[in-house]
């Protein structure tokens, strides 16, 4: 009895320390903004920042994206687009979003509701680790994306300004480790 006394306190205070270290919804918005160059946040839980590459015709002889997602060529090699990648946390084996998860997204909600941001339009990338087959995790990708997207309109954001698309493990935040957690990961992209 003790021992679930324990452990039920202890899954309370993760619980607490997961909502209190979630990135806000300003800090959100200054990343999902920032022209400037990409950099790691690490004194942020949940909150990575990645540069967020548009491949054009010139770099790779045909645009890499879909359809849906297509821009004009150009001589310039990749745009960079400020982007944030968020941990979410999912059920195992599902596209199931997780409560701990919900003040990181309410949060996010915030951020592309508020003024600086709702005018753009985002992408949504869902990101696997690499254990398991290729079209598996790309499948379950593109179904947490989805969920994310979902949840999003919902709380009362533009589903016409959000787009998904899932990347299984094909862009590796740690090629070192391909089944560490970081690679786990929602991925917001403003397109504008």
């Amino acid at each position: 009895m003790r021992s679930l006394i324990i452990c039920s306190f202890l899954i309370l205070v993760g619980q607490a320390f997961a909502q209190v270290a979630a990135p806000t919804a300003e800090q959100m918005v200054e990343q999902l903004t920032s022209s400037q160059k990409p950099q790691r946040t690490r004194s942020l839980r949940n909150l990575t920042v990645e540069a967020a590459q548009v491949r054009t015709g010139s770099e790779s002889g045909m645009d890499e994206r879909p359809p849906e997602l297509a821009i004009e060529k150009g001589p310039q090699a990749a745009a960079v687009r400020p982007s944030l990648s968020l941990s979410i946390q999912f059920d195992f084996d599902s596209f199931r979003i997780r409560p701990e998860s919900q003040v990181v997204l309410d949060h996010l909600a915030t951020a592309l509701a508020s003024p600086a941001l709702q005018a753009f339009p985002f992408l949504i990338e869902g990101h696997t680790d690499a254990k398991g087959a290729a079209e598996y995790n790309r499948k379950i990708s593109a179904q947490r994306a989805q969920a994310v997207k979902d949840l999003l309109v919902a709380k009362g954001i533009e589903g016409a300004r959000l787009q998904t698309v899932g990347k299984g493990s094909s862009e590796l935040v740690d090629a070192n480790a391909p089944m560490g957690a970081e690679n786990r990961r929602v991925k917001i992209v403003n397109l504008d």
